[in-house]
């Protein structure tokens, strides 16, 4: 199993540690072998090692399908009018989005990296208050089939495609259905998911402890039967943010800024609020890893600086080393 620590792929982040040799051991710290990259609009280290980078996760639009779909009075009404949409996304419409994924995956593809790693999801600002959906599951799961598809088929590329839950509109990993819908569609031969641990416990609001997530996520796993084998990689990391999530959803909060710039800013907040992406430290998780025996285990955490980030990943090492995974 690989174990590694999702990063941005910052250079100045890299130069904090000064040397290869020096981040290499800091990883090894942690428990880990090396990184799931994420790209942060720049060019990576031009001395990188290939072979640090073990992971990647592909760019996301958490609200893309309208975009995609091209649909102006959509657009219009979440953004004030198209023009601005097309300043969020770098460009129009549905070949803008393509040609964002495809040099992605070509970035991936140049580091020789072992997978990668795509969301299918669809939420916009104003859901993530509301939590009332403008598209469907279904809707969401078939247009990302349809823009997997136009990406891999066809091609040949060195890694396997890995898609992960989340809890808005589209693959949750809650219902069977779904995610047989969504893995039977992609004509992709090397297709799998990464389960996320703390996106699955947001797909139930009533979790109080990290023992009752575990057991959810067992239960899940429980329902899904032979689809469980379909996971390949985990993003571990707990989330129990229940009672955020009904004390401040169900109607969009006064005060939010019309600009959608400064509303995105102000909300982005609010989501960190929900998806908490902290370190597990009760080993009721250990036994679901044992089950999975994943290929790819990446330490998910969100902290504000790279050394709060690394001091979480081990917590987290040493949570899974009182269960006799370290």
């Amino acid at each position: 199993m690989d174990q590694t620590v999702s990063f941005p792929m910052e250079q100045a982040s890299f130069r904090a540690y000064g040397t290869w040799t020096a981040f290499r051991q800091a990883l090894n710290r942690c428990g880990c072998d090396g990184l799931e990259g994420i790209w942060a609009g720049e060019a990576f280290p031009a001395d990188l090692p290939r072979d640090l980078m073990i992971g990647y996760h592909l760019t996301f639009y958490p609200d893309w399908l309208d975009f995609y779909r091209d649909d102006r009075p959509a657009l219009t009404e979440k953004f004030g009018c198209p023009e601005i949409a097309a300043a969020f996304y770098g460009g129009h419409g549905r070949e803008g989005l393509l040609e964002q994924y495809r040099l992605d995956l070509e970035r991936a593809a140049a580091m020789q990296v072992k997978y990668v790693v795509f969301h299918v999801s669809d939420v916009s600002l104003e859901e993530c208050y509301t939590y009332r959906w403008l598209h469907t599951h279904e809707e969401v799961i078939d247009a990302a089939v349809e823009l997997i598809n136009t990406l891999l088929k066809g091609q040949d590329w060195p890694f396997e495609f890995l898609v992960e839950n989340q809890w808005w509109p589209g693959f949750t990993f809650t219902d069977p259905k779904l995610t047989a819908r969504l893995l039977e569609g992609i004509a992709y031969p090397r297709t799998g998911i990464m389960l996320d641990t703390g996106h699955l416990m947001n797909a139930c609001t009533a979790l109080r402890t990290q023992a009752e997530g575990a057991a959810y996520i067992q239960q899940m796993l429980d329902l899904h039967g032979s689809l469980a084998k379909a996971v390949r990689g985990v993003h571990l990391h707990q989330s129990l943010s229940g009672d955020y999530v009904r004390a401040h959803t169900g109607s969009l909060p006064e005060g939010l800024p019309k600009d959608y710039f400064q509303r995105f800013s102000v909300s982005y907040s609010h989501i960190l609020n929900i998806d908490l992406h902290q370190p597990w430290t009760d080993p009721a998780i250990c036994p679901v890893l044992e089950r999975l025996d994943p290929a790819y285990l990446t330490h998910e955490m969100t902290a504000r600086t790279i050394a709060q980030r690394m001091e979480a990943v081990r917590i987290q090492a040493e949570t899974l080393k009182q269960g006799d995974r370290g």
